[in-house]
Formats: structure tokens, C-alpha cells, sequence
């Protein structure tokens, strides 16, 4: 992410109805899991601008790690009653990772080139018995100039997300798609998105405050599906949301190792590099020579450069 968008993200995630709701829904899952106690500590990997993991502060002990040093300033800024660290996760979290009950990883993953090691490392320092919860975009048909922006190497389906931790000693009480109400509504903006060539938010993203009414609908909607989340979780159900924006994935490590692990061959590639969409943007703007969109550069500059001469 960029500077600007982190302060976005600070300026308006105390209200806006995405990260409202989704805050509501990771706490009443977390409380299911881990009741409320200061004896209980939990991490938020890529806490950003310390949203999340601030609105958990009250009811356990939090700690929150992001590489962004903006982002960290912002999050001690705003919230001086919470740990935060400047750093990349498990190196930078010295003891605590030994102690954490809970690891928060929200729309984290898809941030990271391999996505099966950082998961992987982070499982292997873990102590048995902690949590990890995850959430992650799904669908690609969602992908846009948002998903570029804030530097998404993919979008997830099912198959994908479970894909990371196949094989390893976790037991899994829930996965599911969520903000699923909202997504025809969010499908068929990106696709708007998508004609124009840009996103309609602020800062590069499609975030940008509603009417005060729209904004309460909103949130209502998303904050909705929490009780379908809760009931998977609790067993009640067989079966969460088959669409949405995201998914969700609550584990929990067991007993054995784990030896960290890098992204398997057969996995598919990714969508986008966002270091070399950078590297291209900035040397030649939004699009490359003859309209070719940046996202379709992926890993190979020169052979998106030799298909626009041929072309």
C-alpha cells in the first residue's frame, strides 16, 4: 500500500461501514474462540494503520507488526495504548510470537509474493493451540485498478486459500466467503471500474465515505452475516456463504512440526507483481505503449513490450 492510502485508511476506518463491519465480525468471532481475558494475547500481522487489533485492545493484550513505517507512526499515533512493532513478521516479533494465543492476519496474504511461506513460518514458531484468522479478496472476475493500487499479487477462490495450509497440523472449524450480501453490488461497480480504467476512491482505491444512511445500511448489511459465520463455526451449520468479496478462515495449530514451506509448482501464478507494475507505471504512466494495461505485465516486462510492437 501507499502512503496516501494508509492515511485514508486512518482517516475514515473508524466509520466507514467496511472496516465497521468487518471489525464487528472479527471480534464476535474471535470472543467464540478466545473469551475475553488480558491474560490472552493476540498479534495482528500487517496491522496497517492499527484498526482492528486497536477495537480488540480493551478485551486482550494486543500487539500489532506491519513493515510500513507510516503505517506504524499512524497506528501509535492514533492508538498509544497498544504495542505496535515496525517490522516483518515472525523475525520481528521477538518472544511474542511464542506467546501470542491468536494471530490476525486480515487481507494480508495476498500482499505477499509467496503466500505459503509467510503462513508457513508463522505456523512454525506458533505455539499449539493458537489461533490464526484470515481473511483474504476473493474472485477474480472482482480484480481491478483497487486491487493494483493496493498491491494485490491475486485474488483468492476456495481451492486457493485452502490450498495454504494443506498438510500441515491445523485443524480448520471454519472457512467461508463473506461481505457476500453486498457482492452483486460490488461486482458490478468493479466492472464500471473496469470501463472507466480507475477507480472511483480516493487515493488509487475504490474507498470513499457514503451518505451517512448508506453508509448505516451498509454496514448493517455486512454486520448481518456475522451470525451465519458465528453458527459455521459453532457447528449449526454445514455450510457459510458460497460468494463473496472475501473469504475467511479461522485455524487452529496443532501438535508437530512444521517446516516452513514455499509456494508449490502447481499453484496458480499469480495475477499481478506489483513491484514491476510500479517499475512500469512510473516508466510509462497508467498504460503501457498501445493501451496495454499494466496488470497484464505480471512478471515480464519484455515480453508485454515485444507484444505491443508486434501488435
Amino acid at each position: 500500500m501507499q502512503a496516501d492510502q494508509f492515511q485514508l485508511n486512518s482517516a475514515i476506518e473508524h466509520v466507514h461501514w467496511w472496516f465497521v463491519a468487518r471489525r464487528r465480525i472479527l471480534r464476535e468471532l474471535i470472543a467464540q474462540v478466545l473469551p475475553p481475558s488480558p491474560q490472552t494475547m493476540i498479534v495482528d500481522v500487517g496491522c496497517g494503520t492499527g484498526g482492528n487489533v486497536a477495537s480488540l485492545s480493551e478485551d486482550y493484550t494486543c500487539v500489532g507488526i506491519d513493515p510500513s513505517p507510516e503505517a506504524v507512526e499512524l497506528a501509535s499515533r492514533r492508538f498509544p495504548g497498544v504495542r505496535f512493532l515496525r517490522g516483518h513478521a515472525p523475525d520481528d516479533l521477538g518472544d511474542v510470537v511464542s506467546r501470542a494465543n491468536l494471530f490476525l492476519l486480515t487481507d494480508v496474504l495476498e500482499h505477499t509474493p509467496d503466500d505459503f511461506a509467510l503462513l508457513s513460518r508463522l505456523l512454525s514458531v506458533a505455539s499449539p493451540g493458537a489461533w490464526f484468522l484470515l481473511t483474504v479478496p476473493a474472485d477474480s472476475s472482482l480484480w481491478s485498478t483497487h486491487d493494483e493500487s493496493h498491491g494485490h499479487y491475486r485474488r483468492y477462490d476456495r481451492e486457493r486459500f485452502e490450498q495454504l495450509w494443506q498438510g500441515l497440523p491445523v485443524t480448520v472449524p471454519m472457512v467461508s466467503h463473506f461481505n457476500s450480501r453486498l457482492y452483486p453490488l460490488v461486482k458490478w461497480m468493479r466492472k464500471i471500474h473496469r470501463v472507466r480504467g480507475k477507480a472511483c476512491g480516493e487515493a488509487g482505491t475504490d474507498i470513499k465515505m457514503p451518505s451517512r444512511w448508506v453508509n448505516r445500511l451498509l454496514t448493517r448489511s455486512f454486520v448481518g452475516e456475522s451470525r451465519v459465520l458465528g453458527d459455521l463455526l459453532q457447528g449449526k451449520r454445514r455450510r457459510g456463504f458460497r460468494r463473496g468479496v472475501s473469504l475467511i478462515g479461522l485455524l487452529r495449530r496443532e501438535a508437530g512440526r512444521v517446516a516452513p514451506r514455499i509456494k508449490p509448482p502447481h499453484v496458480a501464478p499469480d495475477r499481478y507483481d506489483p513491484v514491476a507494475g510500479r517499475i512500469l507505471a512510473a516508466e510509462f504512466g497508467e498504460t503501457l505503449p498501445g493501451k496495454v494495461p499494466v496488470h497484464e505485465a505480471l512478471h515480464d516486462r519484455d515480453s508485454v513490450l515485444q507484444r505491443d510492437r508486434a501488435a
